[in-house]
């Protein structure tokens, strides 16, 4: 299906979405849309205070979270329209992907080459990450088929990977790869971009985040091996977390001050919970104990956000990511549109109620979210020091600690032939999709034939 007609479709379901109710419900349309309404508002209102508070409160605040969707579905199918609210969202959910898909090809996407294969190319690899992924994909075996000069990571004697990555370059090597975690991938991937050699992802964590944005495929990883024959090249992004100036005193910049980041730095309560002891083994049990304290700033520091003109005061929750997620769309939520913006993505959560908490549907126009991009964040605390997640790995870093970005310094390797970035694509604009609907024929068929990117 072409664009033009895409967009044509994805209109007619927007309509036929908003027609349904209005000619099989009448009027009541109206009370099934303020009742669905309703029932989101206290379903999230009850998820607050589950998280917010312990013992009776907690209960009860789950149970109206559960009950309060069923009444609803209960109360649709009583008055014997469920089949309408079911036929209408699925409708809409129609016209939003096909509307996404019609405009995908107006999202800007990484400049990319051909990149001669490598000569010399060096891997580690990680035999835990993912459970075991190295193993069971035989990716050992498969890149040294290619030529690759690999080390296997000893899980009982922890390793200096950004120190091996060093010195397999002093030694020649002229391509660095990871296949393990993000972290461990940042660690590497800084060594790259210190000394100009291309880095090559194999996504054999876990949640391979940074995989995932570089349109790589997670569910087989030996093919990210392909890059190391037939590959092209592009350059993306790092995030860099150290320690700011502070009272006019300039902050150190020796070697090792700064911690590359791929994915993102969260501080606040995330950053808190996933610091804790306990967490590795029960997380659930873990997060449920330290939330209420956390959320109603009973425990933790204080902290302050700068970036750019705006100050963030006391949020709960603090996420600096290295380009900006996705947040206008609910299908691109936890993805990155660009690795090349050359900016930090900066959302930052204030709520002190469940009202608050209720108004967070509204995405970044909710009064509890505040969402923006910088070059540079700052976040301070009325403490000497603050517990931070870098890139899924729990840290201490001192006070005030500064995020930054260097646009374009790491060169990635990919394989010519991926999959590409699931769900990644412009939020729904019906403006541009009537635009493109209404486009004749001949003017559309221009822009479809015309030369197109990865």
């Amino acid at each position: 299906m072409n664009r033009r007609w895409a967009a044509r479709l994805a209109l007619v379901a927007g309509a036929a979405a908003l027609l349904v109710p209005l000619v099989f419900a009448g009027l009541r349309s109206f009370v099934l849309v303020g009742v669905g309404l309703a029932g989101v508002v206290v379903a999230v209102a009850g998820v607050w205070w589950v998280l917010a508070h312990k013992g009776v409160i907690r209960v009860l605040a789950l149970l109206l979270a559960i009950l309060a969707p069923v009444t609803v579905l209960v109360l649709y199918a009583f008055a014997g329209l469920l089949w309408v609210v079911l036929v209408s969202f699925a409708l809409w959910a129609l016209a939003v992907s096909v509307g996404r898909s019609a405009l995908a090809e107006d999202t800007g996407r990484t400049p990319e080459r051909p990149a001669a294969p490598p000569e010399h190319p060096f891997l580690i690899m990680n035999p835990r990450s993912g459970g075991g992924k190295v193993e069971r994909f035989r990716l050992v075996e498969r890149a040294r088929a290619l030529g690759a000069e690999v080390v296997v990571l000893d899980p009982g004697h922890p390793a200096d990977v950004a120190g091996l990555a060093r010195r397999a370059v002093d030694a020649g090597a002229d391509l660095l790869g990871v296949a393990g975690g993000d972290g461990t991938q940042a660690l590497v991937a800084a060594v790259a971009a210190e000394r100009d050699v291309p880095f090559v992802v194999v996504s054999a964590g876990t949640r391979n985040h940074f995989a995932m944005d570089l349109g790589l495929d997670r569910e087989d990883p030996s093919k990210c091996l392909e890059a190391l024959t037939d590959g092209v090249e592009l350059r993306v992004d790092l995030g860099y977390l150290g320690v700011a100036a502070s009272q006019g005193v300039a902050a150190p910049q020796e070697e090792g001050a700064e911690r590359v980041f791929v994915n993102n730095v969260s501080f606040g309560a995330y950053a808190a919970v996933v610091q804790s002891p306990a967490y590795r083994g029960d997380k659930a049990r873990t997060t449920l104990q330290m939330l209420p304290d956390l959320l109603t700033r009973h425990s933790g520091p204080r902290l302050t956000v700068r970036a750019g003109a705006t100050t963030i005061d006391r949020p709960q929750a603090v996420l600096v990511s290295n380009n900006a997620y996705l947040m206008g769309d609910p299908a691109g939520l936890g993805r990155r549109e660009a690795l090349d913006s050359g900016v930090l993505g900066v959302l930052g959560v204030t709520v002190d109620n469940a009202v608050q908490a209720a108004l967070l549907l509204r995405g970044k126009h909710g009064p509890g979210l505040t969402s923006l991009t910088a070059r540079e964040v700052v976040v301070d605390a009325d403490a000497p020091g603050i517990q931070a997640g870098v890139d899924g790995e729990a840290l201490t870093v001192p006070t005030p600690v500064r995020c930054r970005i260097e646009p374009g310094v790491l060169r990635v390797r990919l394989p010519r032939d991926r999959p590409g970035v699931p769900g990644a694509g412009p939020p729904t604009d019906w403006r541009r999709v009537r635009r493109l609907a209404l486009t004749l024929g001949r003017t559309a068929g221009r822009r479809e034939d015309g030369p197109r990117g990865r």
